[in-house]
């Protein structure tokens, strides 16, 4: 048998024993476990940022085990199976990509993307927006929401003209902000709204971007906090003139 087959089979043996067995698996559930599952998704997004192979690998199957959870207690509930979940998904794959299983020719993966959005339409969504899941980070939201939208052409042509929204939203967030009014949330979301469109169009994906940010910051900061501590200092003691000396410094030593 196929080495693949008999590590999924012993996976799913586990899972059986440790249902029938375990006291915490066994009263665990599909609410009990959508928190955990959100964790293990985030542990292994950390992994990939940080190139580390070895987690990765570890955080997937961390992920795998959850799906054959859900999908045990599907069985369970009598609602379906792991069989019918990977044949609902082979069956998806397979309908979504008629460029390879049927006789439908693309010329790019942008014309991909099209036609996947077409053909989810055809299955019955009411929206193109309909799978855009509501309880996602509100940047990862926003990009999500633009590659649907332009997967049926509501799109701008050119990256000047998604450029020129953006500065346009900053000049209407600065009315607001000079104005003091209650307008200003609503202004700043339009300008994060547009240069994660911007993103999108230099081929940057705004969640890696930002986090990568977060990291260098981190990492600089608590560089700083060392450099101050071996100057027999405290940040709470220091202007913010003399923190910023060591903050040039923190940034040297990379």
């Amino acid at each position: 048998m196929d080495d693949r087959l008999v590590a999924f089979e012993r996976l799913l043996t586990i899972m059986d024993e440790l249902r029938e067995k375990c006291p915490w698996d066994k009263k665990q559930t599909m609410e009990s476990l959508r928190h955990l599952t959100i964790e293990e998704t985030y542990e292994l997004g950390d992994a990939i940022l940080d190139n580390d192979l070895n987690a990765i690998k570890g955080e997937i199957g961390d992920l795998m085990l959850h799906m054959v959870f859900y999908s045990k207690i599907g069985s369970e509930k009598g609602v379906f199976n792991i069989t019918d979940v990977l044949n609902g998904i082979c069956d998806k794959l397979i309908h979504r990509h008629p460029h390879i299983y049927g006789d439908v020719e693309v010329v790019d993966e942008e014309e991909v993307k099209a036609n996947w959005e077409k053909l989810k339409l055809k299955e019955g969504k009411s929206s193109v927006l309909e799978g855009v899941p509501k309880s996602l980070p509100a940047l990862v939201k926003a990009a999500r929401i633009q590659e649907k939208v332009k997967g049926v052409g509501f799109d701008w042509e050119k990256k000047s003209q998604v450029w020129e929204k953006v500065e346009e939203e900053i000049q209407e967030l600065e009315v607001e902000v000079n104005a003091n009014s209650d307008r200003v949330t609503d202004e700043f979301g339009d300008v994060l709204f547009a240069l994660i469109n911007y993103a999108r169009f230099i081929g940057v994906n705004p969640e890696e971007a930002l986090e990568r940010t977060n990291k260098k910051f981190i990492s600089r900061f608590q560089e700083m906090e060392k450099l101050v501590a071996a100057s027999n200092k405290t940040l709470s003691d220091m202007n913010l003139e003399e923190m910023d000396t060591y903050w040039e410094k923190a940034k040297l030593k990379e």
